[in-house]
């Protein structure tokens, strides 16, 4: 897509706002707003559902296969990924560097946002290449905009070593989704503040990526009927919320031998399985 033809998409995120003088606006004017706009974002997601399944599905994939996922990003759509990706370890049990986010100025910068990354063409391509990205894995660009060079540019080399890739996007026929193989277009409207796209945005990138993990992780074998059974054992709430699956999962009816069980075998998928094996009542 040449410059010409990117400068005259429609930008939604950039609209002006349906609202104004917000600065003149009580509390509950202000915040009854917000929620209204907020509501947009579900149904909007509920348009892209089918072109989400195709994603999923293509995720999915490339994990069942041995391979690894990365969202490439950078903002708050990029700091969002972050957010989902380090909470999977401990939820479902799985292997840090199976679901990645590679961010514009690096991970380690996440607090610092530095915004202006997202500018260098170059980066976003040699940023995967540090991961050692190949046509096993999957790259899904995060960009509300849909124009975002460093994300364009990653998703440009992805499609030229293939490289499955995705998008998540919020405006309609990006460039981003142009060179994208799974493209997910969830188009709300202008932001309440004109170009935040931290709000509506935001949200629907959040509620999506929490989605595409879910159901990948679910599709993988890390949720039995709707338990976490690979959940790790961090803290004494988990622990206590193993013990009592193990009970509902096994039979077993004594609390405190399920909790040496559990202790002894390191999960609750394992605890059940042990039990059962041996028929322990």
């Amino acid at each position: 897509m040449n410059d010409q033809k990117q400068h005259a998409m429609l930008r939604v995120t950039e609209r002006p706002s349906l609202y104004d003088n917000l600065e003149q606006k009580t509390v509950m004017e202000l915040i009854t707003a917000i929620n209204a706009e907020d509501m947009k974002v579900a149904p909007a997601i509920r348009e892209a559902l089918p072109a989400l399944e195709k994603l999923i599905a293509a995720v999915e994939r490339q994990l069942r296969n041995g391979g690894r996922m990365f969202y490439l990003g950078c903002g708050s759509g990029g700091r969002l990924a972050v957010l989902d990706s380090i909470e999977l370890p401990n939820t479902y049990g799985i292997e840090k560097g199976v679901m990645n986010v590679v961010l514009a100025g690096g991970v380690d910068r996440l607090v610092e946002a530095p915004e202006e990354k997202e500018d260098e063409e170059d980066d976003g391509w040699k940023d995967l290449l540090r991961e050692n990205v190949s046509p096993a894995d999957i790259v899904i660009g995060i960009s509300a905009s849909g124009t975002t060079p460093y994300v364009l540019s990653g998703l440009k080399w992805c499609q030229e070593h293939r490289i499955p890739c995705g998008s998540i996007v919020h405006n309609p026929n990006s460039p981003i989704s142009e060179h994208s193989d799974y493209p997910v277009e969830i188009v709300m409207g202008p932001e309440f503040v004109t170009g935040s796209t931290r709000m509506k945005c935001g949200t629907a990138q959040k509620i999506v990526f929490d989605m595409i993990s879910t159901t990948v992780l679910i599709r993988l074998g890390h949720v039995a009927g709707n338990r976490m059974v690979d959940v790790r054992l961090t803290n004494k709430k988990v622990i206590d919320r193993s013990v009592r699956m193990i009970l509902e999962l096994s039979g077993l009816e004594n609390y405190d031998k399920a909790h040496d069980i559990l202790l002894q075998c390191g999960s609750v998928r394992k605890s059940v399985d042990y039990i059962k094996q041996n028929r322990i009542r």
